[in-house]
């Protein structure tokens, strides 16, 4: 390889504060639950911003979160968001000798930034880029995990601080943002800034002649503004063809089309001349498409999830930690195959069954911890990890 591939990218990046066996289904819960799209309450699988829980209540968040939480400390504290977490995968599956991973962002000027550096500097990942910006509190999540939800496959609720974010705007990126290969905008519903200069973000590195990557996350901020409308990811429809590789999980795919169905959503963007598109649906079939331009083409279609998961939990429960982060880091695996795969292969001869299993891998081995963020005991025990499960799902599909 001749010169390092340079990975750069922005949006969500906050503490998650991880609250396991929660019910969805109780008396506690239930008194919070949601009535209609958008009003403040709360509803399993999606993300409520505590300021507007508190407007739905009349109650002080503070009191709000004792009683979800019956009072107890969070099972864990980890990095969270959909633009952090990726990118620490990114990092973590990326030899550092050929490749560079740059998160850029913003924090307050508190404990709970000196947490998340702490626990960053324990990834390959350059944050040289993520600085403290605000004196508002650095953004944080409450996870509220019910493993018993869905059958037995987990479903989380979170609730949302936005905080310093409110005050990181596209100036604070700088050029050297856009000296890269890949630029990646994940979960930037939760930057508001950012997300509303999606489409200039994404014009400028087309300009630059950057591959771009954009994962969503639940957009509560306009599922309030205008609820049961269409949330607003860029400006004009024919502005989807600056997007690369679109990764959604089913609701946002819904939520962002307009459509009805998953199979309706994914023709919708498919139509809008998005690249790349993979809509993720828990622990279901999700759907793919490529239309030739970076991956080899591939028409709409269903693929599996890992089977191994269920495997390992059936034969020994206690293997199981939580599915906090599993769609940031598949989001992650499939960045990584992009910056491998063009490390050697020709735009529109890349694999995106390859792609999609380090996906896959990385999004079933977060189900094995607490917390969206693995962090390594040493450099390159992630990437040894991933390849088993990596190889089992390639195994899988192809025998199916």
């Amino acid at each position: 390889m001749g010169r390092k591939i340079s990975v750069a990218g922005t949006g969500c990046a906050l503490a998650d504060y991880l609250f396991t066996g929660v019910h969805f289904n109780s008396p506690v819960f239930e008194k919070y639950i949601s009535h209609q799209p958008g009003d403040g309450g709360l509803a399993p699988g999606r993300l409520v911003f505590t300021e507007e829980l508190e407007k739905f209540t009349g109650i002080p968040y503070s009191i709000i979160s004792q009683e979800l939480t019956d009072g107890k400390s969070p099972e864990a504290v980890n990095i969270g968001g959909p633009g952090l977490v990726s990118l620490i995968n990114v990092s973590q599956l990326l030899p550092e000798d050929n490749f560079e991973v740059r998160f850029y962002g913003g924090t307050g000027k508190d404990d709970t930034a000196d947490f998340i550096e702490q626990l960053v500097f324990k990834t390959p990942l350059n944050i040289r880029h993520y600085w403290r910006i605000s004196d508002r509190r650095t953004p944080f999540t409450d996870v509220l995990s019910d493993p018993t939800y869905d059958n037995n496959h987990g479903e989380r609720t979170f609730i949302n601080n936005i905080g310093a974010a409110w005050d990181y705007t596209p100036d604070l990126l700088g050029d050297d943002f856009f000296d890269a290969d890949i630029v990646c905008f994940g979960g930037t519903a939760l930057v508001p800034y950012i997300h509303d200069n999606l489409t200039v973000l994404l014009s400028r590195a087309r300009e630059k002649g950057c591959l771009t990557v954009v994962n969503t996350v639940f957009d509560f901020r306009n599922e309030k503004k205008n609820p049961g409308q269409p949330w607003p990811l860029v400006d004009e429809a024919e502005d989807y063809s600056l997007i690369d590789i679109l990764i959604m999980d089913c609701e946002e795919s819904l939520k962002i089309s307009g459509e009805k169905t998953i199979e309706e959503a994914a023709q919708h963007f498919v139509n809008l001349n998005v690249a790349t598109l993979i809509i993720t649906n828990g622990a279901q079939n999700f759907y793919i498409f490529s239309n030739g331009k970076l991956f080899e083409k591939a028409d709409i279609q269903l693929l599996p999830v890992s089977k191994k998961v269920n495997l390992d939990f059936d034969l020994d429960p206690f293997l199981k930690g939580d599915t906090t982060g599993c769609g940031d880091n598949f989001a992650g695996g499939i960045i990584a195959s992009l910056a491998m795969q063009i490390a050697n292969t020709s735009i529109g001869k890349l694999s995106l069954t390859e792609a999609i299993a380090w996906g896959v891998a990385s999004g079933a081995f977060t189900c094995y911890y607490v917390g969206g963020t693995y962090i390594e005991n040493q450099p390159g025990e992630k990437l040894k990890i991933l390849e088993g499960f990596k190889k089992n799902y390639i195994q899988q599909i192809s025998t199916k």
